[in-house]
Protein backbone atom coordinates (compact mmCIF):
# COMPACT_ATOMS: atom_id res chain seq x y z
CA UNK A 1 0.00 0.00 0.00
CA UNK A 2 1.95 3.43 -0.86
CA UNK A 3 0.87 6.62 0.65
CA UNK A 4 -1.21 7.85 -2.07
CA UNK A 5 -3.47 4.77 -1.54
CA UNK A 6 -7.17 5.49 -0.26
CA UNK A 7 -8.17 4.94 2.82
CA UNK A 8 -10.14 1.65 2.42
CA UNK A 9 -11.04 -0.56 -0.87
CA UNK A 10 -14.52 0.70 -0.41
CA UNK A 11 -15.01 3.40 -2.72
CA UNK A 12 -17.74 5.54 -0.74
CA UNK A 13 -15.68 5.96 2.38
CA UNK A 14 -13.01 8.18 0.52
CA UNK A 15 -15.89 10.66 -0.56
CA UNK A 16 -15.63 12.09 2.88
CA UNK A 17 -11.95 11.85 3.54
CA UNK A 18 -10.43 15.43 4.77
CA UNK A 19 -7.84 16.40 1.99
CA UNK A 20 -5.37 17.81 5.14
CA UNK A 21 -5.21 13.99 6.19
CA UNK A 22 -2.78 11.33 4.40
CA UNK A 23 -4.67 8.35 3.34
CA UNK A 24 -2.45 5.85 5.96
CA UNK A 25 0.42 6.49 8.69
CA UNK A 26 3.91 5.49 8.64
CA UNK A 27 3.78 4.00 12.44
CA UNK A 28 6.63 4.72 14.27
CA UNK A 29 8.57 0.85 15.26
CA UNK A 30 9.09 1.66 18.73
CA UNK A 31 7.56 1.26 22.43
CA UNK A 32 5.77 3.95 23.93
CA UNK A 33 8.31 4.58 26.62
CA UNK A 34 10.31 6.13 23.47
CA UNK A 35 7.77 8.74 23.20
CA UNK A 36 8.52 10.03 26.39
CA UNK A 37 12.01 9.73 25.83
CA UNK A 38 11.45 11.80 22.39
CA UNK A 39 9.93 14.42 24.35
CA UNK A 40 11.87 14.84 27.27
CA UNK A 41 14.75 14.84 25.33
CA UNK A 42 13.25 17.40 23.18
CA UNK A 43 11.28 19.85 25.80
CA UNK A 44 13.21 18.96 29.07
CA UNK A 45 11.64 22.59 30.64
CA UNK A 46 8.27 22.04 29.48
CA UNK A 47 4.86 21.25 32.01
CA UNK A 48 4.06 17.32 30.99
CA UNK A 49 1.19 17.71 33.58
CA UNK A 50 -0.53 20.65 35.41
CA UNK A 51 -2.40 19.22 38.36
CA UNK A 52 -4.21 21.42 41.22
CA UNK A 53 -1.36 24.61 40.84
CA UNK A 54 1.55 22.81 40.40
CA UNK A 55 3.06 21.87 37.23
CA UNK A 56 5.57 18.78 36.22
CA UNK A 57 8.34 19.03 33.78
CA UNK A 58 8.70 16.71 30.71
CA UNK A 59 11.91 16.28 32.41
CA UNK A 60 10.75 15.54 35.61
CA UNK A 61 8.13 13.22 34.14
CA UNK A 62 11.28 10.82 32.73
CA UNK A 63 12.95 11.41 35.70
CA UNK A 64 10.87 9.86 37.77
CA UNK A 65 9.40 6.81 36.04
CA UNK A 66 13.20 5.74 35.33
CA UNK A 67 13.58 5.57 38.82
CA UNK A 68 10.47 3.88 39.36
CA UNK A 69 11.08 1.77 36.12
CA UNK A 70 14.00 0.48 38.45
CA UNK A 71 12.11 -0.33 41.56
CA UNK A 72 9.74 -2.31 39.78
CA UNK A 73 12.72 -4.43 38.46
CA UNK A 74 14.22 -4.54 41.93
CA UNK A 75 10.88 -6.49 42.91
CA UNK A 76 11.35 -8.98 40.60
CA UNK A 77 9.35 -7.99 37.54
CA UNK A 78 10.53 -9.01 34.22
CA UNK A 79 9.72 -8.95 30.90
CA UNK A 80 5.96 -9.26 30.11
CA UNK A 81 5.50 -9.24 33.70
CA UNK A 82 2.00 -7.72 34.55
CA UNK A 83 1.49 -4.45 36.80
CA UNK A 84 -1.86 -3.41 37.54
CA UNK A 85 -2.21 0.34 37.54
CA UNK A 86 -5.80 1.51 40.44
CA UNK A 87 -6.37 5.38 40.57
CA UNK A 88 -7.97 8.27 39.87
CA UNK A 89 -6.23 10.24 37.46
CA UNK A 90 -3.33 12.31 38.66
CA UNK A 91 0.21 12.57 37.08
CA UNK A 92 1.38 9.30 39.31
CA UNK A 93 -0.77 7.23 37.02
CA UNK A 94 1.53 8.80 33.76
CA UNK A 95 4.81 7.81 35.75
CA UNK A 96 3.70 4.67 36.64
CA UNK A 97 2.64 3.55 33.45
CA UNK A 98 5.74 4.66 31.40
CA UNK A 99 7.73 3.05 34.50
CA UNK A 100 5.78 -0.29 33.74
CA UNK A 101 6.48 -0.07 29.79
CA UNK A 102 10.32 1.70 30.39
CA UNK A 103 10.56 -1.76 32.59
CA UNK A 104 9.11 -4.01 29.53
CA UNK A 105 6.35 -5.07 31.95
CA UNK A 106 2.54 -4.59 30.96
CA UNK A 107 0.02 -2.23 32.36
CA UNK A 108 -3.14 -3.80 33.53
CA UNK A 109 -5.58 -0.50 33.89
CA UNK A 110 -7.98 -1.29 36.74
CA UNK A 111 -11.15 0.87 37.01
CA UNK A 112 -10.91 2.70 40.61
CA UNK A 113 -14.40 2.37 41.18
CA UNK A 114 -13.94 -1.60 41.88
CA UNK A 115 -14.63 -3.23 45.25
CA UNK A 116 -12.77 -6.30 46.80
CA UNK A 117 -14.71 -8.90 45.37
CA UNK A 118 -14.37 -7.44 41.93
CA UNK A 119 -10.86 -6.27 42.15
CA UNK A 120 -9.52 -9.99 42.92
CA UNK A 121 -9.89 -10.76 39.40
CA UNK A 122 -7.80 -8.36 38.45
CA UNK A 123 -4.39 -10.15 40.57
CA UNK A 124 -5.62 -13.55 39.59
CA UNK A 125 -6.38 -13.63 35.49
CA UNK A 126 -3.11 -11.99 34.61
CA UNK A 127 -1.29 -13.06 37.34
CA UNK A 128 -0.35 -9.75 38.41
CA UNK A 129 3.26 -9.20 40.00
CA UNK A 130 2.45 -5.87 41.36
CA UNK A 131 -0.19 -3.12 42.10
CA UNK A 132 0.57 0.25 41.93
CA UNK A 133 -2.54 2.59 43.73
CA UNK A 134 -3.95 5.51 45.47
CA UNK A 135 -3.84 5.21 49.20
CA UNK A 136 -7.62 6.12 49.89
CA UNK A 137 -7.84 1.97 47.45
CA UNK A 138 -4.98 0.12 49.25
CA UNK A 139 -7.39 -1.87 51.68
CA UNK A 140 -9.52 -2.57 48.64
CA UNK A 141 -6.39 -4.37 46.85
CA UNK A 142 -5.18 -5.66 50.12
CA UNK A 143 -8.68 -7.60 51.08
CA UNK A 144 -8.32 -9.12 47.52
CA UNK A 145 -5.28 -10.08 47.69
CA UNK A 146 -5.50 -11.79 51.18
CA UNK A 147 -8.89 -13.50 49.94
CA UNK A 148 -6.59 -15.39 47.27
CA UNK A 149 -4.77 -18.54 47.52
CA UNK A 150 -1.20 -17.80 48.78
CA UNK A 151 0.39 -18.63 45.52
CA UNK A 152 -1.82 -16.44 43.94
CA UNK A 153 -0.94 -13.62 45.26
CA UNK A 154 0.94 -9.89 44.67
CA UNK A 155 4.85 -9.37 44.96
CA UNK A 156 4.28 -6.16 46.22
CA UNK A 157 2.14 -3.66 46.58
CA UNK A 158 3.19 0.53 46.19
CA UNK A 159 1.01 3.14 47.22
CA UNK A 160 0.93 6.57 46.46
CA UNK A 161 -1.35 9.99 48.23
CA UNK A 162 -2.88 12.03 45.34
CA UNK A 163 -1.47 14.79 47.76
CA UNK A 164 2.31 14.18 47.10
CA UNK A 165 1.51 15.50 43.43
CA UNK A 166 -0.22 18.66 44.93
CA UNK A 167 2.06 22.34 45.37
CA UNK A 168 3.85 22.03 48.69
CA UNK A 169 1.50 24.55 49.95
CA UNK A 170 -1.88 22.27 49.04
CA UNK A 171 -4.31 22.74 46.53
CA UNK A 172 -3.70 26.26 44.62
CA UNK A 173 -6.38 28.57 46.24
CA UNK A 174 -7.74 30.52 43.25
CA UNK A 175 -8.91 26.96 42.17
CA UNK A 176 -11.45 27.14 45.06
CA UNK A 177 -11.66 23.27 44.96
CA UNK A 178 -14.87 21.96 46.23
CA UNK A 179 -14.44 21.01 50.20
CA UNK A 180 -15.02 16.92 49.32
CA UNK A 181 -12.70 17.18 46.73
CA UNK A 182 -9.46 18.52 48.41
CA UNK A 183 -10.53 16.64 51.71
CA UNK A 184 -10.20 13.47 49.41
CA UNK A 185 -7.15 14.71 47.56
CA UNK A 186 -5.39 15.60 50.81
CA UNK A 187 -6.36 12.22 52.53
CA UNK A 188 -3.78 9.93 54.21
CA UNK A 189 -5.19 7.01 55.16
CA UNK A 190 -2.66 4.26 56.95
CA UNK A 191 -1.78 1.82 54.27
CA UNK A 192 -1.66 -1.90 55.13
CA UNK A 193 1.34 -3.58 56.79
CA UNK A 194 4.24 -4.40 53.90
CA UNK A 195 3.41 -2.16 51.41
CA UNK A 196 5.83 0.32 50.11
CA UNK A 197 5.08 4.06 49.67
CA UNK A 198 5.86 5.55 46.31
CA UNK A 199 7.72 8.70 47.98
CA UNK A 200 10.38 5.62 49.24
CA UNK A 201 10.48 3.82 45.45
CA UNK A 202 11.41 7.45 44.37
CA UNK A 203 14.03 7.77 46.85
CA UNK A 204 15.54 4.62 46.43
CA UNK A 205 16.72 5.71 43.12
CA UNK A 206 17.29 2.78 41.48
CA UNK A 207 18.49 2.81 37.81
CA UNK A 208 16.74 -0.20 35.81
CA UNK A 209 18.56 -2.20 32.93
CA UNK A 210 18.33 -1.63 29.43
CA UNK A 211 15.10 -1.03 27.75
CA UNK A 212 13.89 -4.02 25.15
CA UNK A 213 10.79 -3.92 24.31
CA UNK A 214 9.96 -3.48 20.86
CA UNK A 215 6.43 -2.66 18.65
CA UNK A 216 5.08 -6.17 19.00
CA UNK A 217 5.87 -6.99 22.98
CA UNK A 218 3.05 -6.83 24.83
CA UNK A 219 2.15 -3.01 26.65
CA UNK A 220 -1.59 -3.23 27.54
CA UNK A 221 -3.83 -5.83 29.31
CA UNK A 222 -6.82 -3.90 29.75
CA UNK A 223 -10.26 -5.93 30.82
CA UNK A 224 -13.33 -5.66 28.88
CA UNK A 225 -17.13 -7.69 29.95
CA UNK A 226 -18.47 -9.64 27.77
CA UNK A 227 -22.15 -11.39 27.02
CA UNK A 228 -20.88 -14.05 29.58
CA UNK A 229 -18.86 -14.85 32.61
CA UNK A 230 -16.51 -12.66 34.03
CA UNK A 231 -14.23 -9.19 32.19
CA UNK A 232 -11.74 -10.65 29.83
CA UNK A 233 -7.63 -9.17 29.30
CA UNK A 234 -7.37 -7.42 25.49
CA UNK A 235 -4.06 -8.26 24.49
CA UNK A 236 -2.71 -4.83 22.91
CA UNK A 237 0.80 -4.19 22.10
CA UNK A 238 3.23 -1.10 21.68
CA UNK A 239 2.21 -0.92 17.98
CA UNK A 240 -1.64 -1.38 18.27
CA UNK A 241 -1.52 1.43 20.76
CA UNK A 242 0.86 3.69 18.50
CA UNK A 243 -1.35 3.57 15.75
CA UNK A 244 -4.24 6.00 17.74
CA UNK A 245 -1.33 7.62 19.37
CA UNK A 246 -0.39 9.39 16.36
CA UNK A 247 -3.45 9.35 14.66
CA UNK A 248 -4.92 11.26 17.21
CA UNK A 249 -3.20 14.40 16.69
CA UNK A 250 -3.13 14.65 12.97
CA UNK A 251 -7.34 14.18 13.07
CA UNK A 252 -7.78 16.89 15.80
CA UNK A 253 -5.00 19.12 14.68
CA UNK A 254 -2.54 18.39 17.71
CA UNK A 255 0.57 19.65 18.07
CA UNK A 256 3.50 20.39 21.32
CA UNK A 257 1.73 23.57 21.26
CA UNK A 258 -1.64 22.28 22.53
CA UNK A 259 -3.25 21.89 25.42
CA UNK A 260 -5.42 18.71 26.88
CA UNK A 261 -7.67 18.47 29.76
CA UNK A 262 -7.30 14.80 30.87
CA UNK A 263 -10.51 14.54 32.78
CA UNK A 264 -12.00 11.00 31.21
CA UNK A 265 -10.47 8.25 33.73
CA UNK A 266 -7.14 7.06 32.20
CA UNK A 267 -8.19 3.57 33.16
CA UNK A 268 -10.68 3.57 30.35
CA UNK A 269 -8.98 2.94 26.48
CA UNK A 270 -10.38 6.52 25.25
CA UNK A 271 -9.14 8.13 29.00
CA UNK A 272 -6.01 6.37 28.36
CA UNK A 273 -5.17 7.44 24.80
CA UNK A 274 -6.38 11.24 25.12
CA UNK A 275 -4.54 11.63 28.72
CA UNK A 276 -1.19 9.03 28.30
CA UNK A 277 -0.69 8.17 25.21
CA UNK A 278 -1.21 10.87 22.57
CA UNK A 279 -0.73 13.33 24.64
CA UNK A 280 3.30 12.18 25.21
CA UNK A 281 3.78 11.45 21.73
CA UNK A 282 2.71 14.98 20.63
CA UNK A 283 4.89 16.46 23.29
CA UNK A 284 1.65 18.65 24.81
CA UNK A 285 0.82 19.64 28.32
CA UNK A 286 -1.57 17.80 29.99
CA UNK A 287 -4.41 19.76 32.55
CA UNK A 288 -4.97 16.65 34.74
CA UNK A 289 -8.52 16.45 36.59
CA UNK A 290 -9.31 13.54 39.23
CA UNK A 291 -13.12 13.37 39.07
CA UNK A 292 -15.33 15.05 36.74
CA UNK A 293 -16.80 18.63 38.80
CA UNK A 294 -17.89 21.16 36.30
CA UNK A 295 -16.95 24.28 37.95
CA UNK A 296 -13.52 22.94 38.14
CA UNK A 297 -13.41 21.99 34.77
CA UNK A 298 -14.81 25.53 34.02
CA UNK A 299 -12.01 27.19 35.88
CA UNK A 300 -9.08 25.06 34.35
CA UNK A 301 -10.11 25.56 30.81
CA UNK A 302 -10.43 29.66 31.45
CA UNK A 303 -7.07 29.24 33.34
CA UNK A 304 -4.79 26.95 31.27
CA UNK A 305 -6.48 28.05 27.91
CA UNK A 306 -7.08 24.15 26.90
CA UNK A 307 -7.29 23.84 23.36
CA UNK A 308 -8.00 19.77 23.49
CA UNK A 309 -11.04 18.21 25.29
CA UNK A 310 -12.02 14.43 24.80
CA UNK A 311 -14.78 13.85 26.58
CA UNK A 312 -17.90 12.55 27.50
CA UNK A 313 -21.14 13.99 25.94
CA UNK A 314 -22.72 13.99 29.79
CA UNK A 315 -20.17 16.27 30.50
CA UNK A 316 -20.65 18.96 28.28
CA UNK A 317 -24.66 18.80 29.28
CA UNK A 318 -23.23 19.45 32.90
CA UNK A 319 -21.21 21.99 31.90
CA UNK A 320 -23.87 24.25 30.44
CA UNK A 321 -26.06 23.48 33.46
CA UNK A 322 -24.05 25.57 35.58
CA UNK A 323 -25.13 29.10 36.67
CA UNK A 324 -21.76 30.30 36.02
CA UNK A 325 -20.88 28.84 32.59
CA UNK A 326 -20.93 32.10 30.87
CA UNK A 327 -18.27 33.40 33.65
CA UNK A 328 -15.95 30.51 32.03
CA UNK A 329 -13.83 31.32 29.09
CA UNK A 330 -13.94 28.66 26.87
CA UNK A 331 -12.70 30.62 23.29
CA UNK A 332 -9.32 28.89 23.51
CA UNK A 333 -11.03 25.37 22.57
CA UNK A 334 -9.95 24.31 19.07
CA UNK A 335 -11.08 20.38 19.49
CA UNK A 336 -14.01 19.11 21.06
CA UNK A 337 -14.51 15.71 20.56
CA UNK A 338 -16.15 12.11 22.27
CA UNK A 339 -18.15 9.24 22.48
CA UNK A 340 -19.88 6.57 24.72
CA UNK A 341 -22.96 8.48 24.33
CA UNK A 342 -25.07 9.89 21.91
CA UNK A 343 -24.15 14.22 21.75
CA UNK A 344 -28.04 15.57 22.12
CA UNK A 345 -28.73 17.68 18.93
CA UNK A 346 -29.68 20.69 21.31
CA UNK A 347 -26.58 20.88 22.95
CA UNK A 348 -24.55 20.18 19.72
CA UNK A 349 -26.35 23.18 18.15
CA UNK A 350 -25.66 25.42 21.30
CA UNK A 351 -22.12 24.63 21.49
CA UNK A 352 -21.92 25.35 17.73
CA UNK A 353 -23.94 29.19 18.48
CA UNK A 354 -22.01 30.09 21.58
CA UNK A 355 -18.75 28.66 20.82
CA UNK A 356 -18.38 27.95 17.05
CA UNK A 357 -17.50 24.16 18.00
CA UNK A 358 -18.19 21.30 16.66
CA UNK A 359 -18.42 18.43 18.77
CA UNK A 360 -16.79 15.49 16.40
CA UNK A 361 -18.01 11.86 17.89
CA UNK A 362 -15.67 8.97 17.53
CA UNK A 363 -16.47 5.17 17.67
CA UNK A 364 -14.16 2.63 19.21
CA UNK A 365 -13.92 -0.41 21.29
CA UNK A 366 -11.21 -1.72 24.28
CA UNK A 367 -10.56 -4.28 22.03
CA UNK A 368 -9.62 -1.50 19.17
CA UNK A 369 -7.23 1.06 21.34
CA UNK A 370 -10.46 3.74 20.86
CA UNK A 371 -11.62 4.46 17.63
CA UNK A 372 -12.17 2.92 14.15
CA UNK A 373 -14.32 5.91 13.61
CA UNK A 374 -14.15 9.49 13.98
CA UNK A 375 -16.01 12.56 12.88
CA UNK A 376 -13.65 14.84 10.91
CA UNK A 377 -14.06 18.13 12.67
CA UNK A 378 -14.43 19.92 9.53
CA UNK A 379 -17.66 18.19 8.26
CA UNK A 380 -19.25 16.28 11.13
CA UNK A 381 -22.76 14.54 11.33
CA UNK A 382 -24.33 14.08 14.46
CA UNK A 383 -25.23 11.00 16.47
CA UNK A 384 -23.19 9.51 13.94
CA UNK A 385 -19.92 7.06 14.35
CA UNK A 386 -17.84 8.95 11.64
CA UNK A 387 -15.56 7.61 8.74
CA UNK A 388 -13.06 4.66 9.14
CA UNK A 389 -9.80 6.53 10.26
CA UNK A 390 -6.01 6.13 9.24
CA UNK A 391 -5.61 2.31 7.57
CA UNK A 392 -9.09 0.85 9.09
CA UNK A 393 -11.39 -0.81 6.23
CA UNK A 394 -15.10 -1.31 8.30
CA UNK A 395 -17.82 -3.37 6.51
CA UNK A 396 -21.45 -3.54 7.45
CA UNK A 397 -22.18 -7.22 7.08
CA UNK A 398 -24.93 -9.82 7.70
CA UNK A 399 -24.19 -11.27 11.14
CA UNK A 400 -25.28 -14.63 10.26
CA UNK A 401 -23.85 -14.96 6.63
CA UNK A 402 -21.36 -12.42 7.00
CA UNK A 403 -22.42 -11.22 2.96
CA UNK A 404 -21.82 -7.35 2.95
CA UNK A 405 -24.87 -5.55 3.05
CA UNK A 406 -26.23 -2.76 0.88
CA UNK A 407 -25.39 1.04 1.47
CA UNK A 408 -27.99 1.77 4.35
CA UNK A 409 -28.66 -1.08 5.53
CA UNK A 410 -28.38 -2.68 9.29
CA UNK A 411 -25.69 -4.95 9.46
CA UNK A 412 -23.14 -6.20 12.45
CA UNK A 413 -20.04 -3.72 11.76
CA UNK A 414 -17.02 -5.12 11.63
CA UNK A 415 -13.60 -3.42 11.41
CA UNK A 416 -9.89 -4.39 10.48
CA UNK A 417 -7.10 -1.67 11.33
CA UNK A 418 -3.51 -1.74 12.91
CA UNK A 419 -5.16 -0.56 16.22
CA UNK A 420 -7.46 -3.91 16.25
CA UNK A 421 -5.47 -5.99 19.54
CA UNK A 422 -4.38 -9.36 19.44
CA UNK A 423 -6.72 -11.70 21.00
CA UNK A 424 -8.69 -11.88 24.70
CA UNK A 425 -5.41 -12.78 27.11
CA UNK A 426 -5.75 -16.62 27.56
CA UNK A 427 -9.08 -17.37 26.07
CA UNK A 428 -8.57 -19.03 22.76
CA UNK A 429 -12.16 -19.98 22.40
CA UNK A 430 -13.20 -16.20 22.48
CA UNK A 431 -10.73 -14.77 20.59
CA UNK A 432 -11.63 -17.25 17.22
CA UNK A 433 -14.89 -16.10 18.23
CA UNK A 434 -14.38 -12.27 17.52
CA UNK A 435 -12.13 -12.48 14.23
CA UNK A 436 -13.94 -13.61 10.81
CA UNK A 437 -11.60 -13.34 7.71
CA UNK A 438 -12.97 -11.46 4.37
CA UNK A 439 -10.78 -11.21 1.56
CA UNK A 440 -8.10 -12.41 3.34
CA UNK A 441 -7.76 -9.51 6.28
CA UNK A 442 -8.92 -10.25 9.47
CA UNK A 443 -11.57 -8.33 10.99
CA UNK A 444 -12.99 -7.95 14.74
CA UNK A 445 -16.77 -8.12 15.10
CA UNK A 446 -17.67 -5.37 16.97
CA UNK A 447 -21.56 -6.88 17.90
CA UNK A 448 -22.28 -3.50 17.14
CA UNK A 449 -25.57 -3.10 14.52
CA UNK A 450 -25.65 -0.12 12.58
CA UNK A 451 -25.68 0.71 8.70
CA UNK A 452 -23.67 3.12 6.71
CA UNK A 453 -24.53 6.56 4.40
CA UNK A 454 -23.83 7.21 0.71
CA UNK A 455 -20.70 9.57 1.56
CA UNK A 456 -19.27 6.48 3.62
CA UNK A 457 -20.46 7.98 7.65
CA UNK A 458 -21.32 4.79 9.85
CA UNK A 459 -24.24 5.04 12.55
CA UNK A 460 -25.45 2.43 15.09
CA UNK A 461 -28.64 1.21 15.40
CA UNK A 462 -28.46 -0.91 18.03
CA UNK A 463 -26.04 -4.00 19.70
CA UNK A 464 -25.50 -7.66 18.94
CA UNK A 465 -24.38 -7.73 22.59
CA UNK A 466 -25.72 -7.53 25.76
CA UNK A 467 -24.77 -4.09 26.98
CA UNK A 468 -25.98 -1.37 28.89
CA UNK A 469 -24.58 2.20 28.11
CA UNK A 470 -24.62 4.82 31.16
CA UNK A 471 -22.61 8.14 30.68
CA UNK A 472 -20.43 5.88 28.52
CA UNK A 473 -19.61 3.21 31.30
CA UNK A 474 -20.31 0.31 29.90
CA UNK A 475 -22.44 -2.08 31.81
CA UNK A 476 -22.31 -5.77 31.48
CA UNK A 477 -25.66 -7.38 32.75
CA UNK A 478 -24.48 -11.20 33.03
CA UNK A 479 -21.47 -9.08 35.57
CA UNK A 480 -24.23 -7.26 37.74
CA UNK A 481 -26.73 -10.70 38.00
CA UNK A 482 -23.74 -12.83 39.22
CA UNK A 483 -22.91 -10.37 41.95
CA UNK A 484 -26.59 -9.55 42.69
CA UNK A 485 -26.93 -13.68 43.28
CA UNK A 486 -24.56 -13.11 46.14
CA UNK A 487 -27.62 -11.67 47.77
CA UNK A 488 -29.38 -13.92 50.22
CA UNK A 489 -33.06 -12.37 48.95
CA UNK A 490 -32.45 -13.03 45.72
CA UNK A 491 -33.68 -16.03 43.58
CA UNK A 492 -33.64 -15.03 40.22
CA UNK A 493 -32.27 -11.08 38.83
CA UNK A 494 -32.33 -10.25 35.52
CA UNK A 495 -30.93 -6.75 34.37
CA UNK A 496 -32.19 -4.52 31.39
CA UNK A 497 -31.50 -1.20 30.64
CA UNK A 498 -34.28 1.44 30.98
CA UNK A 499 -33.87 5.07 29.78
CA UNK A 500 -32.50 7.90 31.36
CA UNK A 501 -32.58 11.12 30.79
CA UNK A 502 -29.01 12.40 31.44
CA UNK A 503 -27.02 8.86 31.33
CA UNK A 504 -29.11 7.78 28.36
CA UNK A 505 -29.01 4.48 29.57
CA UNK A 506 -29.60 3.36 33.21
CA UNK A 507 -29.66 -0.15 34.97
CA UNK A 508 -32.49 -1.91 35.93
CA UNK A 509 -32.70 -5.44 37.79
CA UNK A 510 -36.06 -7.51 36.84
CA UNK A 511 -36.00 -9.56 40.52
CA UNK A 512 -37.83 -12.54 42.14
CA UNK A 513 -37.28 -12.79 45.51
CA UNK A 514 -36.44 -15.94 47.68
CA UNK A 515 -39.22 -17.35 49.83
CA UNK A 516 -39.29 -15.93 53.13
CA UNK A 517 -37.75 -12.63 51.68
CA UNK A 518 -40.78 -10.68 50.90
CA UNK A 519 -39.93 -7.97 52.98
CA UNK A 520 -37.03 -6.80 50.78
CA UNK A 521 -36.95 -3.58 49.26
CA UNK A 522 -35.94 -1.97 46.07
CA UNK A 523 -33.82 0.30 48.62
CA UNK A 524 -32.41 -2.85 50.58
CA UNK A 525 -31.21 -3.93 47.15
CA UNK A 526 -29.55 -0.95 45.79
CA UNK A 527 -27.95 -0.33 49.31
CA UNK A 528 -26.60 -3.83 49.41
CA UNK A 529 -25.35 -3.42 45.43
CA UNK A 530 -23.61 -0.18 46.46
CA UNK A 531 -21.31 -1.89 48.87
CA UNK A 532 -20.20 -4.79 46.45
CA UNK A 533 -19.89 -3.27 43.08
CA UNK A 534 -18.92 -0.30 41.62
CA UNK A 535 -21.10 2.49 41.94
CA UNK A 536 -22.02 2.78 37.72
CA UNK A 537 -23.09 -0.82 37.76
CA UNK A 538 -25.28 -0.45 41.27
CA UNK A 539 -29.33 -0.46 39.80
CA UNK A 540 -30.75 2.57 39.82
CA UNK A 541 -34.58 0.59 39.24
CA UNK A 542 -35.74 -2.43 40.97
CA UNK A 543 -38.89 -4.31 39.62
CA UNK A 544 -40.15 -7.36 42.00
CA UNK A 545 -42.35 -10.10 39.71
CA UNK A 546 -43.17 -13.41 40.74
CA UNK A 547 -41.32 -15.02 37.63
CA UNK A 548 -38.89 -14.23 34.80
CA UNK A 549 -39.74 -15.42 31.63
CA UNK A 550 -37.73 -18.93 30.07
CA UNK A 551 -37.27 -20.38 26.63
CA UNK A 552 -37.52 -24.06 26.41
CA UNK A 553 -33.55 -24.60 27.36
CA UNK A 554 -34.27 -22.63 30.81
CA UNK A 555 -32.63 -19.62 29.75
CA UNK A 556 -34.02 -16.89 31.01
CA UNK A 557 -35.40 -14.22 28.10
CA UNK A 558 -33.95 -10.96 28.79
CA UNK A 559 -34.63 -9.26 25.35
CA UNK A 560 -38.69 -9.90 26.09
CA UNK A 561 -38.02 -7.86 29.37
CA UNK A 562 -35.73 -5.23 27.47
CA UNK A 563 -38.97 -4.41 24.78
CA UNK A 564 -41.31 -4.43 27.33
CA UNK A 565 -39.11 -2.09 29.31
CA UNK A 566 -38.30 -0.30 26.03
CA UNK A 567 -42.52 -0.16 25.10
Amino acid sequence: MTAADPPAPHTHQHLSWPRRLPCRLEIPRTSLWFNLEVAATRYPDKAATLFCGRSMTYAELRRQAEALAGWLQAQGVGKGDRVALFMQNCPQFLIAFYAINRADAVVVPVNPMNRAEEFGHYISDPETRVVICSADLAAVVDAANAALPPAKRLQAMLVTRYAEALPEAGVDAELALAPALQQWLMADPTPPAGVTRWTEALAAGLVPGPHSAGPDDLALLPYTSGTTGLPKGCMHSNRTLMANACGGGLWGYASPESVGLAVVPMFHITGLLYGVLGPIYQGMSLVIMPRWDRELAGRLISRHQVTHWTCIPTMIIDLFGSPNYQSFDLTSLVYLSGGGAAMPQAVAERLRDEFGLTFAEGYGLTETAAPTHANPPERAKLQCLGIPIFGVDSRVVDPVTLEEMPLGEVGEIISHGPMVFKGYWRQPEATAAAFVEIDGKRFFRTGDLGRMDEEGYFFITDRLKRMINASGYKVWPSEVEMLLYKHPAVQEACIIAARDAYRGETVKAVVVLRAGAEGTTAEDLIGWARVHMAAYKVPRLVEFVASLPKSGSGKVMWRLLQEKERA
